[in-house]
């Protein structure tokens, strides 16, 4: 075993020691993973921030192990019971199963049939008994009898034995640690429904009478099985093997055997073997099967959820890093029917220019009034893009922004469907309250509808990344586990954009490096009382805003227009000497270098090297010079839904259509294609080649072409493919009929008209509304026992 941590986690890693080193001194001494992977390239030897994530993770488990491990010793210790072997023993164990195990015969618990048959003396009937066999045990309990001590017969002295043998198994930490691997390895789940539950429970059929080994089962189902169980549809057991494969005559099981072998108790027709064969059974079946079951639950809850927050946090970085439409008049329209579609026009910057309610749904029908109304305020704001909400109504909406285009063709203005998810959430926030109070709750939706268009990173921050729904079975997720990964995608992906310090809201700037909520309040008070930031140096003068955070921040703040050009730039303040160095050698200015491809690629990062900035640093120096501040994120593009496909029935086998990836899981990935419930693509109809991860392949938010295999109108089941030379029959390889067969009901009547553009920014990001998950439910038919509750509930969350 390796003997430090950082040793431990440069193996996993498969790193250098030193690197770890270097990490976890940074870490420790407040510097963030973005700051790290960024800016101190040289300490790390280049670390990544994928890299950097799993050693700031694992270095917290094994901190807590280790803080374990020294409760643990100093309780045995306390106990008097704490000796050489016993030491080692405990600094060995590597995992936190592992000294729990060896930890449990000495971990205080309420007095226990064993301890009371010790305190009668019966451990001395046990230790016989199992040390020589041939002692008849009725005869040797008789000598154990004494009602005073509570042992009123032979058979009370029998049965206190067992206790005490039936606990001693069940506390071997070694055998206990080689049956929960094997029952891990031969164990499946099986379920059944409740007598009386299968019309209530109807949503779970596919798990009325299912077994699946644990390996083979994945997150989504896990899940599932575990939500019919707390709903009280579903029974569970957690099976050692098939029963098919267990003896049915009477005989030992193989754990059976494992257990009696370990204590050295065979069958030779001895007088006490028969007893302590029946102990073994006992204690297998009621002590140690149980605690295994446990275990194993445990374990396969933990596997389910580290795989769904890792689902959600992919997707969630795919949705923060779609492509911003940009800097552009935008009109937001958040669809309604009876209540009006709420309207809202920004400017270039995202300020509020306009807002309003047209009412051009039943039961009001003024349609021709609202139509007046939006070109009004699109003539007068200048408006270039239109982004319609994907909520109820969004469909008949979507129509009415398409008449707006072609009654102002002059205007040459786009629209665009965009994910509403958590616009709710957002509206009704303390925030939201702060940024437009004078807007009423409703047309704050609109606002943000709009802002997310021109850049989704920037909106998106302000809300609850969990109440933006594109995780699966996120509500069955521990909360701490998902909020600290989400938390991470978030800053990542700010920090990997950059922020304009002159224009960022308090919750954008609190997710950049080094700064919290409060800090960000500060600066953005700062602003407001002092005028937009000139230069870097500026933020010292921010109250709280000391050096470390300086030293944290400053590198991903842009600003623009300011004093000094490299402000505008990822180079951080504390590197402009070596900029200097290189204005120097390239006989010019920061102004003229910024940019200038041939002076730049002239300079050679060697000699710019010195003490304090070693060649990693420089080579990102020049290359960030080349392209200042450039964004990493795609260009804005948007996806055409063909003409006269508006609704599942005008689909038809064969048809090659465009689309927008809304979200990824283990089984596939959904698409809009412009009808009012997506599509699925099977992972098996993703590529000719074997598709691992179908994230390999398409992301929330792409644009891609998919050709129509089959369609099932009745239960709303889309299956498509993006093999387009698939034979649209559905036999080519894309999946059972049943799986590739899944579509996702809007449950909301929208999907855009025909002809109408959609955002490579992801769409509805998923669930697309407002519901369980940040957004409405989109329910579904099960197709099988692998899918069945993953697409029925959004088969997402």
């Amino acid at each position: 075993m390796t003997t430090t941590i950082e040793g431990r986690i440069a193996e996993e890693l498969g790193v250098r020691e030193r690197q770890v080193r270097a990490a976890v001194e940074l870490l420790d001494g407040g510097s963030t993973v973005p700051f790290i992977a960024r800016y101190r390239k040289e300490a790390t030897e280049m670390l990544d921030d994928a890299q950097l994530r799993a050693l700031e993770e694992r270095l917290r488990y094994l901190r807590e192990l280790e803080e374990r491990r020294e409760a643990i010793l100093e309780s045995v210790r306390s106990q008097g019971k704490l000796d050489e072997a016993l030491e080692s023993r405990i600094r060995a164990a590597e995992s936190k199963a592992r000294l729990e195990d060896i930890y449990l015969p000495y971990k205080p618990k309420r007095r226990t049939k064993a301890q009371i048959a010790r305190e009668a003396g019966l451990e001395p009937l046990a230790d016989g008994l199992l040390d020589d066999p041939s002692v008849e045990p009725e005869a040797a309990a008789a000598a154990y009898v004494d009602a005073g001590k509570g042992v009123a017969d032979t058979a009370a002295a029998l049965e206190g034995a067992r206790a005490v043998l039936t606990e001693r198994f069940g506390e071997d930490a070694d055998l206990i640690g080689e049956l929960r691997e094997r029952m891990w390895e031969r164990g499946r789940v099986a379920s059944s429904v409740r007598e009386g539950k299968e019309q209530e429970g109807a949503k779970f059929k596919d798990y009325f009478d299912f077994a699946e080994s644990f390996t083979r089962l994945p997150s989504h189902r896990v899940l599932a099985l575990l939500r019919g169980e707390k709903e009280e549809i579903l029974d569970l057991a957690l099976q050692p093997e098939d029963p098919a494969d267990a003896p049915d005559d009477g005989t030992p099981t193989s754990y059976e055997r494992t257990v009696a072998d370990r204590f050295g108790i065979r069958d030779q027709g001895r007088p006490a073997d028969s007893w302590l064969a029946d102990t073994v059974r006992w204690a297998w079946r009621t002590r140690i099967q149980v605690h295994l079951g446990i275990d194993l639950r445990q374990r396969l809850r933990t596997a389910a959820e580290d795989e769904a927050v890792g689902v959600f946090a992919s997707n969630l970085r795919d949705l923060l890093l779609a492509a911003p439409a940009g800097t552009r008049p935008t009109m937001g329209l958040d669809p309604g029917l009876r209540t009006g579609v709420k309207v809202a026009v920004v400017d270039g910057t995202g300020k509020v220019a306009a807002t309003d309610t047209v009412y051009p749904h039943a039961p009001q029908k003024q349609w021709d009034a609202a139509l007046a109304t939006l070109a009004a305020l699109a003539e007068q704001h200048g408006v270039e893009l239109i982004a319609v909400g994907n909520g109820t109504a969004s469909r008949e909406t979507d129509k009415l922004a398409g008449e707006l285009v072609a009654r102002l063709p002059e205007r040459r203005m786009t629209k665009v469907m965009v994910s509403e998810a958590g616009a709710s959430v957002y509206s009704a926030s303390p925030y939201a309250s702060r940024e437009l109070p004078d807007l009423d709750v409703s047309l704050r939706g609109a606002v943000s509808i709009a802002r997310r268009l021109q850049d989704p990173l920037a909106e998106l921050v302000k809300i609850d990344p969990k109440s933006i729904g594109v995780g699966q079975y996120q509500h069955d997720l521990s909360e701490v586990k998902l909020s600290r990964s989400l938390d991470a995608v978030v800053e990542d992906c700010v920090n990997g954009v950059g922020v304009d310090v002159n224009t960022a809201s308090a919750p954008l700037l609190s997710r950049v490096s080094g700064i919290g909520s409060g800090l960000a309040e500060n600066i953005v008070a700062h602003r407001d009382a002092h005028g937009p930031f000139s230069n870097r140096k500026a933020l010292k003068d921010v109250t709280r805003l000391g050096p470390k955070a300086f030293e944290q921040c400053a590198g991903f703040l842009r600003i623009r227009g300011g004093d000094d050009p490299l402000d505008a730039s990822a180079v951080h303040p504390e590197a402009y000497p070596v900029v200097r160095s290189m204005v120097k050698a390239g006989s010019t200015d920061v102004g003229s270098l910024i940019g200038n491809t041939k002076v730049l690629r002239y300079l050679r990062p060697d000699d710019f090297v010195d003490d304090d900035f070693g060649l990693p640093t420089v080579t990102d120096i020049l290359r960030e010079l080349e392209k200042p501040g450039r964004d990493p994120r795609p260009a804005f593009r948007t996806a055409t839904f063909k003409e006269g496909v508006e609704k599942i029935g005008d689909l038809a086998p064969g048809m090659v259509l465009e689309g927008v990836v809304t979200n990824v899981a283990a089984f596939g990935a959904f698409v809009d294609i412009g009808v009012h419930q997506d599509g699925l693509v099977h992972v098996s109809a993703m590529s000719r080649t074997f598709v691992k991860d179908p994230r390999d392949v398409a992301k929330p938010g792409d644009v891609v072409k998919v050709k129509v295999l089959d369609i099932d109108v009745p239960r709303k089941r889309i299956s498509l493919t993006l093999r387009l030379e698939d034979d649209s029959s559905g036999s080519s390889g894309s999946g059972s009929s049943k799986e590739s067969g899944q579509g996702r009901r809007s449950g909301r009547g929208s999907g855009g008209r025909s002809g109408a553009p959609r955002q490579r920014q992801g769409g509805r990001g998923g669930n697309g509304g407002r519901g369980e998950d940040g957004g409405r439910r989109r329910d579904q038919a099960p197709a099988n026992s692998e899918m069945a509750e993953a697409l029925r509930r959004a088969g997402l969350r």
